[in-house]
């Protein structure tokens, strides 16, 4: 059974940074592209990066591009999300995802 389990979210001020991780297991995670998306208030999902399974190639989405950093540690199952230099337009509960599969996901909250 695949399990996804978020952790690292917060308040935070506009400006700051917050890293947060997902702890994988259930499947071989060094085999896989792994993804951030993210579910603001009242809307739908929109993806927020990838990763390929070896961890040297990654991209973003030009909302978040040059302040966001998606990394991975393959020995830990593990997925984090740098996030720097946040503005309110952030605020979301952020998922990691596997294919289809979701974690329960992690709220950020970008306010003053």
């Amino acid at each position: 059974e695949v399990q996804l389990v978020e952790s690292g979210g917060g308040l935070v001020q506009p400006g700051g940074s917050l890293r947060f991780s997902c702890a994988a297991s259930g499947f071989t995670f060094s085999s896989y592209a792994m993804s951030w998306v993210r579910q603001a208030p009242g809307k739908g999902f929109e993806w927020v990066s990838t990763i390929n399974s070896g961890g040297g190639t990654t991209r973003y989405a030009d909302s978040v591009k040059g302040r966001f950093t998606m990394s991975r540690d393959n020995a830990k199952n593990t997925l984090y999300l740098q996030m720097n230099s946040l503005i309110a337009e952030d605020t979301a509960v952020y998922y990691c995802a596997h294919g289809a599969e979701k974690g329960q996901g992690t709220l950020v909250t970008v306010s003053s």
